[in-house]
């Protein structure tokens, strides 16, 4: 007689990694699972001194609620921000004050990603600008836009460069994309 397996693999709890929009959309998803997004929607509410019994046990059963949502919480975020909200009460609260520390700078991210994508875009050689100093001006915006988590490929960075350098390097590009396979080639070898 074969045993039913019951047993499943427990969910991870999502580590906030600076992109708070994605990290919300998987926690969210986390505490729905685990049904303590209620918590996190209503805060819990402190009982009346002259609450009955019933009130009570209700009361206390949302706040181990709410102390479960936390140690979530607690363990999805780095201890140098644990740190900024300690003296936050609730689950909520501390759902709250991640939201307003954080979802702004992703948006200001997005904003500088974007402003960074443009200029990439109408990047081109100046006239009289030696090679390595165009090289490096290139991989530096690419740098930029890698930290702001643009998922560029060494492939793009080296057509933008060969795209865009001055008419006088034209028999060089022409040579090095007819002697080259472009989609394997390195920057290094660039």
């Amino acid at each position: 007689m074969a045993t039913e397996n019951n047993s499943f693999v427990q969910p991870a709890i999502p580590r906030f990694d600076g992109h708070y929009d994605h990290w919300a959309m998987l926690m969210e998803n986390f505490l729905r699972s685990k049904e303590y997004w209620d918590l996190i929607e209503n805060e819990i509410l402190v009982a009346a001194e002259v609450a009955i019994e019933a009130q009570c046990k209700t009361i206390t059963d949302l706040k181990l609620k709410d102390l479960k949502v936390k140690n979530y919480l607690f363990q999805a975020i780095d201890k140098t921000i644990i740190e900024t909200i300690l003296n936050k009460e609730t689950a909520k609260a501390i759902w709250d004050s991640m939201r307003l520390k954080y979802q702004y700078s992703t948006k200001v991210k997005r904003a500088q990603l974007q402003a960074l994508r443009r200029e990439f875009e109408i990047l081109s050689m100046r006239e009289g600008e030696k090679v390595d100093e165009y090289f490096a001006r290139t991989l530096t915006l690419a740098n930029k836009m890698k930290t702001h988590g643009e998922n560029m490929k060494q492939s793009v960075i080296i057509e933008k460069i060969l795209t865009s350098m001055t008419l006088k390097f034209n028999y060089v590009v022409c040579s090095i994309e007819e002697s080259n396979d472009l989609s394997t080639m390195t920057i290094d070898e660039l």
